[in-house]
């Protein structure tokens, strides 16, 4: 793994003055964007593979990108299915040669996660626990909506419940991302820094750790209705 990852750089130096005041304005308003077929379909394919797994619980993988992570997940909750989303037809095709056998209860799946943590809410559907590793920072100010935490669909993921879990490499991303889901939730939630010991499970984290990069996350359990 080449050490040779840049730092986030942005000219915030804090939470975005603007988060509480976005997220109060997309829990009032109901995001209407219409589901695009394909992920319909590939939802109701990957809920259909979990349900014939046997496995009670379920745990998302969101963004899972070559799909590293849905295989230390799978292979450190045995009796949990893995579905790892991830929006790149290229990442979720490439026939990774990750060391040892593939668990058999993780399937990863194209789909756009907009639409995916939509349809998983509408079908009733709340997994046990959730990851959102290492995702894209979008660091310039003005991209707060771009952030998951300050995107529109953002109430209807912390609304599925469960275990909830973020890490980034960008102390404020996970500070705002914590302090969002304090404000939906009611829960405290801190950022606080994070050591992947004994094994990094993304591509990004062990990218990010040989660089010598700080990295953080936030959890919490989440009520589940």
């Amino acid at each position: 793994m080449h050490a040779n990852s840049k730092s986030v750089v942005s000219t915030q130096s804090t939470v975005h003055e603007q988060l509480a005041s976005t997220l109060a304005r997309h829990i009032a308003s109901r995001f209407r964007k219409p589901v695009m077929a394909y992920n319909r379909s590939a939802f109701e394919h990957s809920i259909a593979a979990w349900q014939a797994s046997g496995k009670a619980h379920l745990i998302i993988d969101a963004g899972c990108g070559v799909g590293l992570s849905s295989m230390h997940l799978a292979q450190q909750f045995p009796d949990h299915f893995v579905i790892g989303i991830d929006q790149s037809a290229d990442r979720i095709s490439r026939l990774t040669a990750w060391p040892g056998e593939a668990p058999k209860n993780q399937l990863r799946v194209r789909a756009d996660l907009i639409d995916y943590w939509r349809l998983l809410l509408e079908a009733g559907i709340r997994p046990a626990r959730h990851y959102v590793l290492y995702p894209n920072p979008w660091p310039k100010k003005a991209q707060l909506g771009r952030r998951w935490h300050g995107h529109a669909v953002f109430p209807a993921l912390v609304a599925l419940g469960g275990y909830f879990e973020c890490r980034s490499n960008w102390q404020i991303y996970i500070a705002e991302c914590a302090a969002a889901l304090t404000q939906i939730s009611g829960i405290e939630v801190a950022c606080e820094a994070y050591d992947p010991h004994p094994t990094p499970i993304t591509p990004f984290e062990q990218k990010y750790l040989a660089s010598g990069h700080a990295l953080w996350r936030c959890r919490v359990q989440l009520a589940t209705p």
